[in-house]
């Protein structure tokens, strides 16, 4: 079954039905899904017959690239960048060298020396896992260290240890993932991780303010620093800034129930619909939740309750701007970027039960 990466992102099965799928090994299903595995950082496909993980520990992808960009690197097993109906033998040589050396950068002319033309990887990539060559071999490292970065591993170590030679070749590579070529005219914003009792935190942070803090392991978090660097038309590069400095500080305050409001600086950019969203999130009180139809009135716009729940969930300063407060009208904890169970640990934080790391 060959993937079609637009249709399958249009119509996943129920997730109930991929976990049965995935669990029984099920090859029907081959091409229309594929499995992250967060326990050990690889995508599988529906029939890998390596022994299966726990349920709460695997979540469902569209396509393969969607799971490079959430941090996955394919299975050695069950190679879900091979389809072994049509895949060409070059294509099998070809990904098991870049997955012996993940950390290589690869060059047309390493391609040539291998009997392959360029243009043949290009449009082979893009026809079955919708990128190219280069941007795949790019993902991999790029994911690979993010992921590292997740795990607990300092920026610099998970450069270096994913292939970079040096942080200025991290950057390059962020740079290049997030649609931003180097320029002395563009902003730049460092990035460091952060800790805390409900896991890693990436933060972003420029002299205008704090831009971008996310739990590192958010699906595809590379899409978020590609939609920053776009927004503020920005360069991100590794690298501490008094504001994270100052959030880090805040954050352990918070978490330690000292402090109920930020004092931050805050770079709020999207649509304009987004950022009177984003706004109107501040003024929920510590300790207290809304419905989406209330925050739908607040800006006055009743109608907009879908609309809104949309905007909530785009917002790039988790905890600071306190989308964790916005809840279902009959009171359940609906969808959150860092996890329900991370909404759930915030907001009995904040009702007076500490949470224990």
């Amino acid at each position: 079954m060959q993937p079609d990466e637009t249709a399958a992102a249009a119509a996943l099965p129920p997730t109930s039905r991929m976990l049965e799928a995935f669990l029984s090994s099920d090859g029907d299903y081959d091409g229309v899904f594929v499995t992250g595995v967060k326990t050990t950082g690889i995508f599988c496909r529906p029939s890998c017959p390596a022994r299966k993980p726990r349920a709460r520990n695997v979540e469902f992808f569209a396509s393969t690239r969607d799971a490079v960009q959430a941090g996955y690197r394919p299975c050695k097993r069950c190679r879900p960048m091979e389809n072994p109906a049509s895949a060409p033998k070059w294509i099998g040589r070809l990904l098991a060298d870049v997955h012996a050396d993940p950390g290589r950068r690869w060059r047309d002319e390493d391609l040539r020396a291998r009997g392959i033309e360029p243009e043949r990887a290009r449009r082979w990539f893009k026809r079955h896992h919708g990128m190219t060559f280069h941007a795949y071999a790019r993902g991999l490292r790029l994911s690979g260290a993010l992921g590292a970065i997740s795990k607990g591993n300092s920026v610099t170590h998970a450069g270096m240890d994913h292939g970079f030679e040096s942080i200025s070749g991290f950057a390059d590579a962020v740079r290049r993932a997030t649609g931003r070529s180097p320029s002395a005219a563009d902003n730049l914003i460092r990035f460091e991780r952060l800790d805390t009792p409900l896991g890693p935190m990436i933060a972003g942070a420029s002299e205008a303010g704090l831009s971008l803090l996310e739990f590192a392991d958010r699906r595809a978090l590379e899409g978020q620093l590609r939609t920053l660097a776009g927004k503020l038309s920005a360069t991100l590069v590794p690298g501490s800034h008094p504001v994270i400095d100052a959030a880090r500080a805040q954050l352990d305050e918070y978490f330690a129930a000292r402090r109920r409001e930020f004092d931050l600086p805050l770079v709020i950019r999207g649509t304009d619909f987004q950022e009177t969203v984003w706004r109107a999130l501040l003024s929920i009180p510590y300790g207290r939740t809304w419905s989406y139809a209330e925050l739908a009135r607040t800006i006055d716009n009743s109608g907009a309750v879908r609309a809104v729940g949309t905007a909530n969930g785009a917002n790039r300063l988790a905890i600071v701007i306190p989308c964790h407060r916005v809840i279902g009208a009959d009171g359940k904890l609906s969808g959150y970027g860092g996890g329900v169970w991370r909404k759930r640990r915030l907001l009995e934080l904040e009702a007076g039960r500490p949470i224990r790391s």
